[in-house]
């Protein structure tokens, strides 16, 4: 046995005993770098001396990028070192050569002393650097003049030419050139020999086939198929303290977050009673769900945190609070991540840089997260994001249309931006409000008064007072004609404003407004329970503030945009992965809910602006708030979610031929109309006696129309009252959909192109979608009428159709 690496592994193994129970402290310097300076420092540092403590080496060393960068890569390369000195120690008949010459490692190691210390930490990671390359020779060598019968046969691997894993012999001299470029790989026991690189290729990842000789009794790494555990039935919980201890502390946006969470308890506890009832103590599966809060990491730089005392955006964190919530008041096993440090201990990341997969099968049947998070997912997962994407739910405001999603679509189709591209379902992108049907909508709750507090609030409305929507001073600019607007304004109205201040009132807000500064939002509430009317300037788009002004009695009054803003003609949209156009400030209070509690005028009008403010001091309005904001909405959305979108089981493809008349003999094949006409419509359903495929939406609720040129499925969908559902494309993606609208067509083709199924009506030409991720409810051309799969939708609850629950 080599004799000679005993002094080196002594020393790393007494830094294992010594720094263990500091391990999880030690952020930003490597554990094995704090070793290789305790040795080399004449053991001066000592586990008994709390005032030499990691924290005191971390002080004294990380002066600055450059040496944090130099700290990292000795941690690398230790771990390294330590992983081929285990693998060198196993060795026989290994020549006395050898083992000086890790004699001679050791003895170099602790040669270093303490001299100028970032310029001596540069020097000794070019030492280190060095050693690696010797130990790497002598590892070779070893294994070249003697080496031990491993698993029953010998270690000489020879390269297998499999035609079912043609990739095999590539990923083999990858492995030769790299695989000491991440220390996952040693972590899985490669040690620079053919065979462990085959064992990984097999065993972790699925390149290469597996070895005849090797022990397959071994626990299955995450390729391998799982035996699931027993399901467990989740409970509507009303208790919220173990949810708030999860959240955690430290930033101001987390206990922005707690006091949300605090302050509706009591009404998600009445909502849960409530759903539970609803649902008639039915059997609901208990999911372990991960929620990595991606954008408060400080890895993604987290500009939202310092801001919240400031005025700055409070919508995503609205929303990650009551989806925090929601989870957790259904009763599901819920892990919370706000650093990816936490997020590679949830996953069992293996140490280094991503290169490898997840050291099991991952831990969770939902991940939670959004943009940032899933890029921080991509570079410490490795393979296994792809393997376990399905598993994904991306919280996305703004949304993310199907042909920005398709990375290669994308790319070859010019609409690639630095969002999008994930190649996920459409429907795994969840959003703030119900604006992109492709997506999930997945939104937020705003408090919902009782009956006696609505009585109250119009009592004591003030008939002549404003509150503006803006919180930052730079929303009050004098641009776009705003003086003209506010001028007209404060003739009928006293006008209020929330605008954060330090010390001096904001130069941008007009003297005639009574700036109350940034309000607790309680306080805020009191406000808008006096107040008339809430006015938008145009920005911020989509926020959660309209909807609570509505819900406190307010009427909503915003401008209209013309032309529409979009990512075409405006810098906020520019980059973001839609071509939606956006007509106004919250599209979603002008669609949804409309007059008498929202305004959409051109504000560039001094008439109909004028107008529009008398109109309001005439008008009278109780306080609203739709049924999907409130927080049994948003519980019942969540619920069924949860318990029914299903991304991860394969689709089959649907074949109309193997569909059967119901009450036939035998189940006989389907010989009639797959889609028949509604009555009093020009929509088409599915035909009552064809037995309907499992899916859900269920296909009770599919109404089939088709487009005008130019038109979208959105469009066309909610012009005749219904919904654009993109889970229906699959069943109507097929000449049985194009027979039952009497289109004619010379030629049908199958196509790669996110307006498919569609035709021309001039042409005659007929196409079907080839990509199922391409199935776009937004996609739209001048030149093509669209075959749209709408459906119904529960009133309060355009998420849900009438039978989704």
């Amino acid at each position: 046995m080599i004799t000679g690496s005993t002094d080196g592994k002594i020393m790393v193994r007494r830094c294992l005993v010594t720094f263990k129970p500091f391990r999880i402290f030690v952020v930003g310097i490597g554990f094995f770098s704090l070793c290789f300076l305790m040795t080399s420092l004449g053991g001066q540092f000592s586990a008994k001396r709390l005032g030499d403590s990691p924290f005191t080496i971390r002080t004294e060393v990380l002066g600055g990028v450059e040496s944090r960068g130099v700290l990292r890569k000795i941690s690398d390369m230790l771990e390294v070192i330590l992983k081929r000195m285990d693998s060198l120690s196993k060795l026989d008949n290994t020549s006395s050569t050898d083992a000086r010459r890790l004699d001679e490692l050791s003895s170099a190691i602790n040669r270093f002393q303490p001299a100028g210390l970032v310029e001596r930490i540069q020097a000794i990671a070019q030492n280190v650097s060095n050693m690696a390359i010797r130990v790497e020779q002598i590892l070779q060598n070893s294994m070249v003049q003697g080496r031990v019968v491993r698993d029953g046969t010998s270690s000489q691997c020879e390269v297998p030419r499999d035609p079912r894993f043609p990739e095999c012999p590539g990923k083999v001299d990858w492995m030769r050139a790299r695989w000491t470029s991440d220390p996952c790989y040693a972590f899985y026991g490669v040690d620079g020999s053919d065979c462990s690189f085959l064992i990984y290729l097999s065993e972790v990842e699925w390149f290469c086939p597996p070895l005849a000789w090797r022990n397959h009794s071994s626990p299955p790494t995450q390729h391998t198929q799982q035996a699931k555990p027993p399901k467990r039935q989740a409970a509507f919980r009303t208790d919220l303290s173990v949810l708030l201890d999860q959240v955690g502390a430290g930033k101001e946006s987390l206990s922005f977050m707690k006091r949300r969470i605090r302050r509706l308890t009591q009404q998600w506890a009445t909502a849960a009673n409530r759903l539970d009832a609803k649902l008639e103590q039915r059997w609901r599966d208990q999911k372990k769900i991960l929620v990595h809060v991606g954008f408060l990491t400080e890895e993604s730089g987290d500009v939202f945190s310092p801001k919240v005392l400031k005025g700055g955006p409070l919508g995503e964190m609205v929303q990650w609070a009551d989806i925090l919530t929601a989870l957790h008041v259904l009763g599901h096993n819920l892990k919370i991540s706000m650093s990816v440090k936490e997020l590679q201990g949830f996953l069992g990341v293996p140490p280094g840089r991503g290169s490898c997969p997840l050291t099991g099968p991952l831990p969770f049947d939902l991940i939670y997260t959004d943009y940032h998070g899933l890029q921080q997912m991509k570079q410490h997962m490795g393979l296994s994001l792809k393997k376990h994407k399905c598993h994904i739910r991306v919280i996305d405001t703004f949304g993310t249309e199907p042909a920005y999603n398709h990375e290669e679509y994308a790319t070859l189709h010019g609409y690639r931006t630095n969002w999008g591209y994930w190649n996920l379902n459409a429907r795994q992108y969840m959003t703030m409000f119900p604006h992109t049907p492709d997506n999930s909508f997945m939104g937020f709750v705003s408090e919902e008064l009782n009956e006696t507090e609505k009585r109250s609030i119009q009592q004591n409305k003030v008939n002549n007072m404003a509150v503006v929507y803006g919180k930052e001073a730079s929303m009050w600019k004098v641009q776009q004609g705003k003086e003209g607007f506010l001028q007209i304004l404060h003739r009928y109205m006293e006008v209020h404003g929330t605008v954060y201040y330090e010390t001096q009132r904001p130069p941008e807000v007009p003297a005639f407004v009574k700036n109350h500064g940034l309000l607790p939002q309680h306080e805020l509430q009191q406000l808008l329970r006096k107040a008339k009317l809430f006015i938008g300037f145009g920005f911020p788009y989509e926020g959660p503030a309209p909807l609570e002004a509505i819900a406190n009695g307010c009427i909503f009054l915003q401008p209209k945009f013309h032309p529409p803003h979009s990512s075409l003609n405006h810098e906020f949209f520019r980059g973001k992965p839609t071509s939606r156009e956006v007509f106004s400030q919250h599209p979603y209070a002008e669609q949804y809910i409309g007059r008498p509690h929202v305004m959409t005028v051109d504000y560039n009008s001094s008439v109909e602006f004028d107008s529009a403010i008398r109109e309001i001091m005439r008008m009278k309005v109780e306080p609203y708030l739709p049924y999907e904001y409130t927080c049994e909405g948003m519980l019942e959305r969540v619920h069924a979610y949860i318990q029914h979108q299903d991304f991860c089981a394969p689709e089959p493809p649907f074949i109309s031929a193997n569909l059967s008349r119901q009450g036939s003999a035998g189940g006989s094949r389907m010989t009639g109309p797959l889609f028949v006409p509604l009555p009093n419509s020009t929509a088409l359903s599915w035909a009552s006696n064809v037995t309907a495929p499992t899916a859900w939406p269920p296909l009770s609720s599919l109404r089939l129309l088709v487009s005008q040129e130019g038109q979208s499925c959105v469009e066309s969908c909610q012009s005749a009252g219904f919904i654009c559902e993109p889970a229906h494309f699959r069943f109507i993606n097929n000449k049985e959909a194009l027979h039952g609208l009497e289109v004619q067509c010379e030629v049908v083709d199958s196509e790669i192109n996110h307006i498919l199924p569609a035709f021309s009506v001039v042409r005659r030409e007929c196409g079907l979608q080839r990509e199922p991720l391409l199935f776009s409810c937004a996609g739209h051309s001048p030149k093509y009428r669209r075959l749209c799969p709408c459906r119904d939708f529960r009133h309060g609850q355009v998420a849900l159709c009438r039978d989704c629950l």
